[in-house]
């Protein structure tokens, strides 16, 4: 596998076992997307609950767009803490991520609905997203390059435990979703029953943050001269990786969001329960969850571009057809179908990702490097998803429109990696 020429060889005097490597980087990785995807799962009670239009579909809109909103900090937090974990170290980093989505998962789980504190309710939940944005947007380049420097030969398989727990956090919020919106009537869950999986973040929070507290530093970056200027230096000398690395993230941000989606897309378009949305939805976090160590194994024998250029193109060719069977039989069964090969070929496509991006960029820019390329990307193309599909269907009155933005995700990705394996030599 090709390497920029700032990587640094890893000391056989590494302190921490790669496993705990591991359950450091992902039980708070976790936590950070658990907190995300539950807020994007639960927005059509959440909008009811804050945005009381009059109108459902204005109040969707306006809560998926207090969704998007926190993805304009990402930019933001991956240039802050980005930066700090190649100056400080990722353990640094990764506990500073962990302080600042608690907080802001405190905030949801406490604050009042617009009917007992009026305008303020949904200030204080606006705030509270971009407290979350301003953490998720240094936690995926502080945890990807902690887990890939710890083992630098098998930085796919390692790297691949950040897709993993993405995949457990699908399973946790999607387990949440499936039980409350089957146990508790449409009453109880928008008076607290919405309440609980914030709650849960809360609880093991405080593991996560002992955990990182007390795991050691990155054997690969504490055997380096650490740089103070890693955002003039990326920019200055990696401009062209750094615009490849977007590229390469847009299709995997549209897919996990498109998942996110999922559960409001049956129920406003598909008309099919939410209980029965959430147990498909359930699917793709296990299939994230199991398949993608599995992969990022294969792709340190294989090559990371190869196995994702045929899920790429694969995305390319079904996706229209999948939404095209489940628009016309939207049933729990086609549903099923249509979760299980998306999550299969999104887990593909995606699982690689983290190590590619590690490989682009040297190690003491890493993080940098890795928060910019892939918050940009989830910013601009990802973290609006929601809104603009929702917005897309209601223009065009087309429930296709869905597979129309993953196409179009999967033509720009595909052309990004092409370039990666011809100007840059990765396999």
């Amino acid at each position: 596998m090709h390497a920029p020429s700032g990587f640094q060889s890893l000391s056989p005097l590494a302190v921490t076992p790669p496993w705990r490597a591991v359950v450091s980087a992902s039980i708070g990785n976790a936590l950070e997307w658990f907190d995300l995807v539950v807020y994007g799962f639960f927005a059509a009670t959440i909008s009811k609950l804050f945005f009381p239009t009059g109108d459902d579909t204005v109040s969707l809109l306006l809560t998926l767009g207090t969704f998007g909103v926190s993805f304009f900090m990402r930019p933001l937090g991956a240039v802050l803490i980005g930066a700090y974990a190649d100056r400080s170290g990722r353990k640094a980093a990764l506990t500073l991520s962990i302080v600042l989505m608690f907080t802001g998962t405190l905030l949801i789980a406490i604050v009042p609905t617009y009917g007992s504190i009026g305008l303020l309710a949904p200030a204080v939940l606006v705030v509270a997203r971009m407290i979350q944005g301003l953490s998720a947007g240094g936690e995926f380049g502080s945890a990807t390059a902690f887990l890939a420097e710890h083992a630098p030969h098998r930085r796919g398989f390692f790297s691949s435990w950040q897709v993993a727990s993405q995949g457990l956090t699908t399973l946790l919020a999607a387990g949440f979703g499936a039980v409350l919106t089957s146990t508790l009537s449409a009453e109880q869950m928008a008076a607290w029953g919405w309440r609980i999986p914030f709650i849960f973040g809360l609880v093991i929070g405080p593991v996560a943050y002992y955990i990182r507290r007390n795991v050691d530093e990155s054997p690969e970056f504490a055997q380096i001269q650490a740089t103070t200027t890693p955002l003039r230096d990326t920019f200055r000398d990696q401009k062209e990786r750094l615009l490849l690395a977007i590229g390469i993230v847009i299709l995997g941000t549209v897919a996990t969001y498109l998942v996110l989606f999922m559960p409001t897309y049956g129920v406003k378009q598909l008309g099919v329960p939410a209980s029965v949305v959430f147990t498909a939805t359930l699917m793709v976090g296990l299939i994230q969850m199991l398949l993608a160590p599995f992969i990022g194994h294969l792709s340190d024998t294989v090559g990371r571009v190869r196995i994702m250029l045929t899920a790429a193109v694969l995305l390319l060719v079904l996706i229209y057809p999948m939404f095209a069977l489940l628009v016309a039989r939207p049933s729990f069964g086609t549903l099923l179908l249509v979760e299980i090969v998306f999550g299969f070929l999104m887990t593909a496509y995606f699982a690689p990702v983290p190590a590619l991006l590690s490989e682009l960029f040297p190690t003491q820019t890493r993080t940098t490097g890795l928060s910019l390329s892939y918050n940009t990307a989830v910013t601009i193309f990802g973290g609006f998803a929601p809104f603009i599909l929702t917005w897309l269907i209601s223009v065009t009155h087309d429930k296709l429109s869905p597979s129309y933005y993953l196409i179009f995700a999967a033509i720009v990705s595909i052309v990004a990696l092409l370039f990666t394996r011809s100007r840059l030599g990765f396999k």
